[in-house]
């Protein structure tokens, strides 16, 4: 299956990192390389990209799609978790833009084995890096009851997460789940009529929490943020496009936390703690797709992007 996905929040994203055509810029998602390709469009002289992801589709697919800008590009098969020892290794010392997009790819969801969708029969995988061990069935066949209401709750948002833990390790007890067909019919079965005409699929959010786990998505970012800022030059940009409330929130209060960090009382005179801004939020609110974009892409109308610019 070719390797397609629309980026989002595209022409906002550019214009966001304001890109020098001799700096340096890291996309720690690369995806098919939709951003990456209108970053390196507008390098030239010194100018370098590196490109990062961990899966193996992604990586074949935007290196073919990156060929013609030659040895400006490096990509790398890893974690953005890794960026720093990263660009270590390639002697790279500073970024003048960083650009990290949180989304799960059209291929993922669209590629009927990756079993990422609730829409399709799949193996229960929902790896990211397809050489990871730990899949999705495990953690829905090993994880006891609470573990799995846990998850479910706080990953998901999910109210019925328990009713939700309860039917899956009683189904599991029968027979081991294996399909996302199955895991979303149990989904079903553990709701109640009400919560089934609403909007959405009602396995959505249990599936979200179930892939959250498994890949660490959030301790992943809120271990990488701190990293990215020491990266960037001076003038440097962050921008992270997020898809729910849980990476929107890190994201949003990290941001802020770089740009007033003083922990000293709201009455002190003066600051007393020594903590000084490393750098300004550009995103006083996040920018939203616009209507045009959410017509063509529905897969956009969750996005949000924040930028911050380093001191």
């Amino acid at each position: 299956m070719e390797f397609g996905h629309v980026p989002v929040l595209l022409k906002e994203c550019i214009e966001g990192l304001c890109i020098k055509p001799e700096g340096t810029y890291i996309d720690g998602t690369l995806g098919g390389a939709g951003h990456g390709y209108e970053v390196c469009r507008r390098l030239s002289g010194a100018g370098r990209f590196v490109g990062i992801d961990q899966d193996s589709d992604a990586i074949e697919a935007s290196a073919e799609r990156l060929r013609q800008f030659g040895e400006r590009v490096t990509i790398v098969k890893s974690n953005y978790i890794h960026m720093k020892q990263i660009l270590d290794g390639l002697g790279v010392g500073g970024a003048d833009g960083i650009l990290l997009d949180l989304g799960v790819s059209s291929h993922q969801l669209d590629a009927v084995d990756r079993g990422f969708s609730y829409r399709m029969d799949a193996p229960l995988d929902m790896r990211m890096d397809q050489s990871q061990a730990l899949t999705a069935k495990e953690i829905v066949n090993s994880y006891d009851e609470k573990m799995l209401g846990d998850i479910i709750k706080k990953y998901g948002e999910e109210r019925y997460a328990k009713s939700i833990a309860r039917h899956i390790v009683k189904r599991r007890q029968e027979q081991e789940i294996r399909t996302t067909g199955e895991l979303a019919e149990i989904i079903r079965a553990s709701m109640p009529a009400k919560a089934l005409n609403g909007k959405g699929n009602p396995a959505k959010r249990t599936f979200q929490a179930i892939r959250i786990e498994l890949n660490q998505e959030l301790s992943v970012l809120e271990n990488s943020l701190e990293d990215m800022v020491d990266l960037l030059n001076s003038g440097g940009r962050l921008c992270i496009i997020t898809f729910h409330s849980l990476e929107d929130r890190i994201v949003k209060r990290f941001f802020q936390n770089k740009e007033n960090p003083c922990t000293c009382p709201p009455d002190f005179p003066v600051c007393v703690c020594g903590r000084k801004a490393e750098g300004k939020v550009i995103t006083r609110k996040p920018i939203l797709p616009g209507k045009e974009e959410m017509e063509i892409n529905k897969r956009s109308k969750s996005a949000k992007l924040r930028i911050f610019e380093k001191k």
